[in-house]
C-alpha cells in the first residue's frame, strides 16, 4: 500500500447547484459569486492547515479551473495542471433535470441518453488516478465535481457522504488502482 495521500476538492457553487439540477461534464458553466467566496474560504483553510500541497490538478471545466485558480492565488507558488480525466461524468439528456428525479437513475447506474455510462466513468477515473499517482507528487490537490469525488470514494473503498461545494476530502493512493 502506498502511504501517499491526495486531497480532492469539489468546485464552488454554480447556478445549476443553486437550482438543484444536474450538471455533467458536458455542460461548462462558471461559478456564482457565492461559489467564488466558497473557493476563497476553502483556500484559506488549506493555506493555514498543516498540509503542504505541492501540485493542483484540475478538470479543465470553467467551474473547476476557476476554483483551482482561486486556491492557487492563496497558496502561492504551486503548479497547476489541467487533466481531462477529471471532467465530471457526461450526463447528456439528464443535464438541467432536477436532482430528485434523476437520483434514482444515478443509483441504478443507468446510462443517460447521450451521456457516459457508470462503468465508462469509473474506468476513466481509475486511469486518471493511476496517471496522477505515477507523477510522484507528495500531496496533490485534485479539483473536480461531486461525481468525481463520489467515484474516487467508490474506487478507493473510502465512500463519504455527498460533498458540499468547495468541500475537501482526503484519500490515500493505493499501490495500484488498475
Amino acid at each position: 500500500m502506498d502511504d501517499r495521500c491526495f486531497l480532492f476538492m469539489r468546485h464552488g457553487e454554480t447556478d445549476y447547484n443553486r437550482r438543484k439540477v444536474r450538471c455533467g461534464g458536458d455542460v461548462d458553466i462558471p461559478l456564482t459569486e457565492a461559489g467564488e467566496r466558497q473557493a476563497h474560504d476553502t483556500a484559506r483553510l488549506l493555506a493555514d492547515g498543516p498540509d503542504r500541497i505541492d501540485a493542483v490538478i484540475a478538470s479543465p471545466l470553467i467551474r473547476t479551473r476557476r476554483t483551482a485558480e482561486i486556491v492557487l492565488s492563496v497558496l502561492g507558488d504551486v503548479p497547476l495542471h489541467l487533466h481531462d480525466g477529471l471532467i465530471e461524468r457526461r450526463l447528456g439528456a439528464w443535464n438541467g433535470m432536477g436532482i430528485p428525479e434523476t437520483q434514482p437513475l444515478i443509483d441504478a447506474k443507468a446510462t443517460p441518453p447521450g451521456g457516459e455510462g457508470e462503468e465508462e466513468f469509473r474506468e476513466r477515473i481509475r486511469r486518471t488516478l493511476d496517471d496522477i499517482a505515477g507523477r510522484g507528487h507528495r500531496l496533490p490537490l485534485l479539483v473536480g465535481s461531486k461525481g468525481v469525488g463520489r467515484m474516487l470514494g467508490l474506487i478507493l473503498g473510502d465512500e463519504h457522504p455527498p460533498m458540499g461545494n468547495a468541500a475537501v476530502l482526503r484519500f490515500r493512493f493505493p499501490s495500484t488502482v488498475a
